[in-house]
């Protein structure tokens, strides 16, 4: 305890009234749209709705692995964007930080380099090729 100050745990009381308040007001947000909308359940309302389009067949049909390859394609440079926004943040305080002016540029060029390598290799394995014939999958 500090001298002279409030006990640590108080402290927290303030993050724990945010949380409080951030979770009631989500629950009288959720309960007051029960209670002032409307519920009229019909046929259409509780059809399945696919980005516009009335569905067609069973929702348990088997996908092609190259969707797949395609979302974790997708996955993976997200990560790397996400990699490269600490780097711009602070790529001016860089030369302070290491010294030289330019190595914070030629490193981010390495890994863009890998990157470009990675990208050249999924191109070169028609992975991202989607015009093969169903028979080939």
């Amino acid at each position: 305890m500090n001298s002279g100050s409030i006990p640590y745990h108080w402290q927290y009381v303030p993050l724990l009234l945010q949380i409080l308040v951030a979770f009631g007001m989500g629950a009288a947000m959720v309960a007051g749209s029960w209670f002032i909308g409307r519920h009229r359940n019909s046929a259409t309302k509780m059809a399945a709705y696919e980005c516009g389009i009335v569905a067609v067949g069973d929702a348990r049909q088997r996908f092609s692995v190259r969707f797949y390859m395609v979302a974790m394609l997708f996955i993976l440079f997200d990560v790397e964007a996400v990699f490269m926004m600490p780097w711009a943040v602070i790529y001016r305080k860089l030369p302070a930080i290491t010294g030289s002016h330019l190595f914070g540029f030629w490193e981010m060029l390495v890994y863009l380099g890998f990157i470009a390598v990675g990208l050249y290799y999924i191109v070169r394995k028609g992975i991202l090729d989607w015009s093969l014939d169903k028979a080939d999958l």
